[in-house]
């Protein structure tokens, strides 16, 4: 059996989010086109920015998007205990704990004891970490900047407004209690 011609082969990623609100609309029409446009536009959005980033970005540089995270995190905030480094990455404890094996062979991180508690694990990057997350990011940053580029600066300042209350919101905060 073969397809009938309709359209659909001229649909991509992106454009997929048109197709799928009206589509939607015409079979459900009690859904909200408006809430549905945003969040499917948000998500393929980052999708594809996270897909750029990583393919482009950090898989040549030997990472993954996950250990980019981890690293960034530990960079910026210094020696932390696992579970604050999955709080801070967006990611399980699990996870955490998995890719830190990784990233430990691969001699980025290292776990250490705290002086405070020496039962407390902390990690922490080693100098080599220090050198790949640091030429990474300015790596990273190039990619920001070609994504931002299609904004002018009062466009990124109002987006940026406009997302930051999105995260401020009731339904944000009920997810942010599941992390």
């Amino acid at each position: 059996m073969t397809a009938e011609p309709t359209g659909h082969d001229r649909l991509d990623y992106l454009s997929f989010v048109d197709f799928a609100v009206e589509r939607t609309r015409q079979r459900l029409p009690a859904v909200d086109p408006g809430a549905m446009r945003l969040v499917l536009t948000l998500h393929r959005l980052t999708s594809a920015l996270v897909y750029d980033l990583e393919s482009a970005v950090h898989r040549p540089r030997g990472l993954s998007w996950p250990g980019f995270r981890v690293l960034f995190v530990l960079w910026l905030v210094g020696p932390l205990e696992s579970k604050r480094v999955a709080e801070l990455s967006g990611m399980s404890r699990a996870a955490v704990s998995a890719l830190v094996n990784t990233l430990q062979r691969a001699g980025l991180v290292e776990r250490g004891q705290a002086e405070r508690d020496r039962r407390v694990v902390l990690l922490r990057l080693t100098p080599e970490g220090e050198d790949t997350i640091s030429n990474d990011y300015l790596a990273h940053n190039e990619r920001e900047r070609s994504w931002a580029a299609a904004l002018s600066p009062a466009e990124r300042d109002t987006l940026v407004a406009l997302l930051e209350k999105l995260m401020a919101g009731s339904a944000a905060a009920e997810a942010k209690r599941r992390f």
